[in-house]
């Protein structure tokens, strides 16, 4: 069997006629890798993740060439098939766990749930396996914690129960949605080093969305840097950081102060303007008019480079057209 746990071929979201999310985009992520997607709000990548687990808002219009899920393609997949999945083999940490909580339950109540859903077990089997889980992801007392509501947990405490919960059943593929978006630094790096642990120990495969790259340099093998709905450049990790060669993805590291190299009170890198919303049926660029290197043939059709192995970019520029 192949080691390829989840495979996107050419994904486009649409919302109605008037923006197009997700433009194309394909990647895939291999048993025990972490596979980042990053990028600016806005960009898509929340949307892809919920395209993925079949979670998107009515109204939203998706396709692809495929959506596969080891073997299993998810495009065509009945709604009660992909909902044995999620939860399961299939599981989603979302990003902001006091709204993905429901207030009106304990936190026992919704964990115990995953685990009578998908594995059939009583009440009591599946409190001790959420009290399990809630020791092994750091939280002390889980008996207590587990007739508690979640307005009773701390920030980083509702964040590891969101952990724990996606952990019920054993899932091949964590997708973790800015897990520590809201949090401390302090938290956010325990958060960070549990992931980390868990996955070691598990063998999970894990697609991390984040806007920040110094959790991309810490937790991913891969990286997809995306752009309007398109991963404009795609790279192992090193390689990114090592030579990055997008436009945009040179702009996004000029924002990251390094101990070194920029001084205190030296001004940091910006992009200037915002991501644009893009119609159905663009074409070019859609970076164009932030871009310090736009010509007027980025309006038309962009190739797809390879700046070294396994190292593609989406741009009109050669390689050494962006190096300082």
């Amino acid at each position: 069997m192949s080691d390829t746990i989840l495979s996107i071929g050419d994904l486009r979201v649409k919302f109605g006629d008037r923006t197009e999310a997700v433009r194309g985009l394909s990647l895939s992520v291999a048993r025990g890798e972490t596979h980042c997607i990053v990028g600016e709000s806005g960009c898509g990548k929340s949307v892809t993740s919920l395209a993925v687990m079949g979670l998107l808002a009515r109204g939203a219009i998706r396709s692809a060439d495929h959506i596969r899920f080891r073997d299993q393609d998810l495009l065509g997949l009945p709604e009660r098939a992909m909902a044995r999945l999620r939860g399961d083999k299939i599981a989603m940490i979302f990003q902001e766990p006091m709204t993905s909580l429901n207030p009106a339950y304990t936190i026992g109540s919704q964990m115990a749930e995953v685990f009578e859903r998908h594995r059939g077990a009583g009440r009591r089997a599946a409190l001790d396996r959420a009290a399990e889980l809630l020791e092994r992801v750091g939280i002390s007392g889980p008996g207590m914690r587990l007739g508690q509501y979640p307005h009773q947990l701390s920030g980083g405490l509702r964040q590891r129960v969101m952990i724990a919960m996606a952990l019920m059943c054993d899932p091949e593929l964590l997708i973790a949605d800015e897990p520590t978006t809201a949090l401390d630094v302090t938290v956010q790096a325990q958060i960070l080093r549990l992931l980390q642990k868990l996955q070691r120990e598990l063998g999970l495969a894990m697609l991390l969305i984040t806007h920040d790259l110094g959790v991309v340099a810490r937790m991913a093998q891969r990286v997809s840097v995306m752009y309007a709905g398109q991963v404009v450049e795609s790279a192992p990790v090193s390689d990114l950081f090592a030579a990055p060669t997008h436009p945009y993805t040179r702009g996004l590291l000029a924002c990251i102060p390094v101990p070194g190299t920029v001084r205190r009170g030296d001004p940091l890198g910006s992009i200037p303007g915002v991501v644009p919303r893009i119609p159905p049926g663009f074409v070019g660029c859609g970076f164009r008019d932030r871009c310090a290197w736009a010509l007027p043939e980025c309006a038309r059709a962009v190739p797809l480079r390879q700046a070294s192995a396994g190292h593609t970019y989406l741009c009109r520029l050669m390689p050494d057209e962006v190096r300082p």
